[in-house]
């Protein structure tokens, strides 16, 4: 009965030696370490006297737990043969002697438990309990991009190296709140000499400002609170809500091959930062379908506001309207093997450049564009027809687009300087329907159990558009493309889950231009090699384009 007052002079003593630690990091460092030590030897004590052999005279509490181990002792005295009145009477006087010692060292026993989860307890609330835990995402990648142009020329860059950092923040207050947000940092080595002040507008827009690799500033990638509940109104629907800048990058089925887990969105269609809301229904436990939920999502990609310090501060001003965004993701099964999705959006008041080749004229407002997406997935081929089968992960996605031109709008043209009005999007005066197809396959890499290897292959028509600005493609969306595009990717751990690397291999044949432009006449226009060089463009518009990529990553 000794060891539990040595844990509660060894949590006393751990506590006021954590406060003696030569820096803040050191000492929660050290409060952690300890902390998962202390819950260590008190489940080992829990257990060590839930073994003990159960005395003559047990609680009522025991006898329910293990009715096996009842007492006998009323048995064996009923046995005994009978005794004088003097031995009966130092029996009983020693049995209540016994009884007394065995209650106090059990209530000792209890209050030194509580004592030591109450340690425990404030030991947490002092290094996460009550604050936010903090983990770091950083990787130094090197690519070589190399371009084939319309008109024969080429272009590249061999060593283009860049480091990215993203900062973790995650608290969760109660069972059915919690916070969680992200910083991020993305710049090539160094300093970039040779960019022209007027080429920013275009790689800082607000969908893409963490996803290239443009100045040294930390920007607010996500951040959002997250309310879940299991009943929706008093039925069984559990439920969540969520505000915020939400997590819409590297959503599902692209995240397998960016070595993440899989945000809100399906990321063949969307795969851009974005301010809004979500709330999501499970119907599970309601039909019996495994995995069946619906999520509503809406959202405001720009806003159209004067300067805070004008005469009349946010107004709305100018040619650009808000750009606003509502969807919805529907999962009609999915039991962990296989699995389909399906995803519908509307964007309204999409944009495109004033002027191709300078972009400082700025923006103005084009149409709206529905998209629809479909995925069948299989998370292991087969029913156990292999231990490399069971660990293969195969899809398939289909995607339309269809634009919905609004009003007739101005441009520039680039070559005259000149204004001129034109209506439409992506080159056609007319709605226009495009379609893309996303195969992939991923596979264990045979050299340890946590490393992948994965295919995949895309193909989009001429008047395809996806909003995928964000995607990790340094040649441009692989997901946009009006063309093929082709890809294989090797990732293997190196140091547990903590530090791993990537080879990647990315190909993009276009058939047509404007796969990564915006939406109207401008950058968004699709033509052909030809038709592009018979207008004297073929030198501002990719024919093929590649991307190899090496990256290490530490993730803790």
């Amino acid at each position: 009965m000794k060891k539990p007052l040595l844990i509660s002079l060894a949590a006393a003593t751990i506590l006021s030696s954590s406060l003696s630690a030569q820096s803040m990091y050191e000492r929660i460092q050290s409060m952690e370490l300890q902390m998962k030590q202390m819950q260590q030897e008190l489940e080992t004590l829990r257990a060590t006297k839930k073994s003990e052999p159960v005395m003559e005279d047990t609680t009522d509490e025991e006898e329910e737990d293990d009715a096996t181990l009842k007492t006998s002792s009323d048995d064996e005295e009923s046995d005994e043969d009978e005794t004088s009145a003097d031995d009966d009477d130092e029996e009983d006087d020693d049995e209540m002697s016994d009884e007394e010692e065995e209650d106090d060292e059990e209530d000792s026993i209890e209050e030194q438990l509580a004592d030591i989860q109450e340690n425990l307890t404030d030991l947490n609330k002092g290094t996460n309990g009550n604050h936010l835990k903090f983990g770091v995402d950083y990787r130094f990648s090197v690519d070589n991009l190399q371009y084939k142009m319309a008109d024969g020329s080429e272009q590249g860059n061999s060593s283009f190296m860049t480091n990215r950092l993203w900062i973790n923040m995650n608290w969760k207050a109660t069972d059915n709140l919690s916070f969680s947000g992200q910083l991020g940092y993305n710049k090539a080595f160094g300093g970039r000499s040779g960019v022209a002040a007027e080429r920013s507008l275009y790689e800082s827009f607000d969908w893409i400002t963490n996803e290239n690799a443009y100045d040294g500033i930390v920007r607010v990638r996500s951040v959002y609170f997250l309310y879940k509940n299991d009943t929706f109104m008093g039925t069984d629907i559990p439920w969540t809500f969520s505000v915020g800048r939400r997590p819409s990058t590297n959503g599902h089925l692209v995240n397998l091959r960016d070595d993440d887990g899989a945000a809100s969105p399906m990321g063949h269609t969307i795969n851009v930062e974005f301010d809004g809301v979500s709330s999501k229904f499970s119907f599970e436990d309601l039909t019996g379908i495994d995995g069946m939920y619906i999520k509503l999502c809406a959202g405001r990609g720009l806003t159209n506001a004067s300067p805070r310090f004008s005469a009349d501060p946010y107004e709305t001003e100018g040619d650009v309207a808000n750009i606003d965004l509502a969807g919805l993701i529907f999962v009609p099964y999915n039991d962990g093997q296989y699995g389909m999705a399906m995803q519908y959006y509307y964007a309204n008041n999409l944009i495109d450049a004033k002027n191709a080749n300078d972009q400082s004229a700025g923006f103005v407002t084009v149409g709206g564009l529905h998209s629809f997406t479909a995925n069948i997935t299989m998370n292991g081929i087969g029913d156990e027809w292999s231990d490399y089968l069971d660990d293969t992960f195969f899809f398939i996605s289909g995607a339309i687009s269809k634009t919905d031109p609004g009003d007739a709008y101005e441009l520039i043209n680039p070559y005259t300087g000149l204004a001129y009005t034109t209506e439409g999007m992506l080159g056609s005066a007319e709605s226009e329907l495009g379609y893309s197809l996303w195969v992939g396959l991923q596979m264990p890499s045979l050299m340890t159990e946590e490393g992948r290897w994965g295919v995949e292959y895309n193909k989009g028509s001429s008047y395809w558009r996806s909003i995928t600005y964000a995607e990790d493609t340094n040649i441009g969306s692989k997901l946009a493309t009006r063309g093929d595009a082709y890809e294989v990717y090797f990732t293997e751990p190196l140091v547990e889950d903590i530090l791993s690397l990537q080879v990647r291999y990315t190909y993009i044949d276009y058939a047509n231009s404007g796969s990564n432009g915006f939406f109207g006449n401008s950058t968004g226009t699709s033509m052909t090699t030809e038709q592009a060089n018979a207008v004297g463009y073929g030198a501002f518009v990719v024919d093929k384009a590649q991307d190899i990529r090496f990256y290490l990553r530490y993730r803790y």
